[in-house]
């Protein structure tokens, strides 16, 4: 959701970054436990080296509500997206205030997909199906609105993430929760991103071009009724734009330089560079692939930046070369938004007794977001949400 934010004090914009990293650690020591600050992976250095925990979206909500219950925090402020904090929101107490130093900062994949459209074409899916044994399930990647994880918890279908779509793509075919009927077969309905519904169903076995059928919110006619009848998948028109600037052509190009190279991209990329790639994975598998290999190996990476120039100067000292897939800015802007003039000022104002930036969720849309990251706990852990 991308929200309006609010010029900044001249004061915050004229300093400079010495005096910025100085004060923000002041302030952070300041604050003590009644803080945690969580850094996402693709945040940029000069932020995240200021975080208590860095790591994907949910993860990072996890660790907060942990970490807010053993310290006693107050606040947590996400260097993130919007859509992450109220992950957080979700799972951390009612008491404690989640808090985006840039409202502005918010995802453009998640605001592919809004609550009325979901409706919509829950509406429309059905009534293309009506008179057959279908069981239509949502699904939803984490990298939504907690709107959109609501009506899938709702609807009785859950959330899921890069690293367990497959999982959850196996629970939500089985039927989900429910025992599937005689001879009733399973639709999934997956938004908003519709390149790792089709990398995922890919690896399940499905068809690309005859069992999945992508759905536009702005033009559901196209999505006609022959080609839901026939799809297992239908996959909302989204996309991250970042992995989506990666190409097939990048692979054979960053191959040409260095032959013995393993090219790794995250699920979030076109399924014709996934194919492409030797391997595809999530954030935290690439860190672990990479950091794990040994001393002499070569990686490409197809994903946001700031983690792969972190991973690149990390494994310099290993001896292991790392560089992006290819070498177009593959930036994303809206975390970019998150910087060291904005963290300052949501803490300054801490100090001085106010809460300025807070992500509330409210609480039906929190009951039925719980619920589908609940299901996604249960069935990929066995845990359930830790409030």
């Amino acid at each position: 959701m991308m929200l309006w934010q609010a010029p900044l004090p001249d004061k915050y914009v004229k300093m400079d970054d010495d005096a910025l990293a100085v004060a923000i650690a002041a302030r952070k020591a300041e604050l003590g436990d009644d803080l945690v600050v969580l850094g996402h992976h693709y945040q940029q250095d000069d932020v995240v080296r200021f975080a208590d925990f860095t790591g994907d979206s949910f993860k990072l909500s996890q660790l907060a509500a942990e970490a807010v219950v053993e310290r006693g925090s107050k606040w947590v402020i996400f260097a993130g997206v919007h859509f992450m904090a109220e992950s957080a929101d979700i799972l951390t107490d009612d008491d404690v205030a989640v808090i985006l130093p840039d409202m502005g900062a918010g995802c453009s994949m998640a605001d592919m997909a809004n609550y009325e459209q979901t409706v919509e074409a829950w509406e429309y899916l059905h009534e293309c199906v009506r008179g057959e044994n279908v069981r239509i399930v949502p699904m939803c990647y984490m990298n939504c609105t907690a709107a959109i994880k609501a009506f899938c918890g709702e609807h009785g279908g859950a959330v899921c993430t890069s690293s367990n779509a497959e999982k959850m793509l196996r629970w939500a075919l089985a039927g989900s929760d429910e025992p599937l009927k005689d001879g009733e077969q399973v639709k999934i309905l997956f938004l908003p991103d519709q390149h790792l519904g089709r990398n995922t169903g890919a690896d399940l076995g499905f068809d690309v071009e005859k069992e999945m059928v992508v759905y536009d919110p702005k033009e559901p006619e196209a999505c006609g009724e022959a080609d839901v009848r026939r799809s297992s998948f239908i996959l909302w028109k989204g996309h991250c734009s970042v992995h989506k600037l990666f190409r097939p052509e990048h692979v054979g190009q960053v191959k040409e330089v260095w032959p013995d190279v393993t090219v790794m991209v995250h699920p979030e990329c076109d399924h014709a560079v996934v194919k492409a790639a030797d391997c595809s994975g999530s954030t935290e598998a690439i860190i672990k692939a990479v950091t794990a290999s040994a001393a002499g190996s070569r990686w490409a990476i197809g994903t946001e930046v700031h983690l792969v120039n972190r991973l690149r100067d990390e494994m310099k000292e290993k001896g292991v070369e790392v560089r992006m897939l290819s070498e177009c800015q593959c930036l994303c802007t809206t975390m970019y938004r998150i910087d060291m003039p904005h963290l300052l000022y949501v803490m300054d104002q801490l100090v001085e007794g106010e809460v300025v930036n807070q992500v509330s969720v409210p609480e039906g849309v929190q009951h039925w977001a719980k619920v589908s990251m609940e299901r996604m706990l249960r069935v990929t852990t066995g845990e359930a949400v830790k409030v």
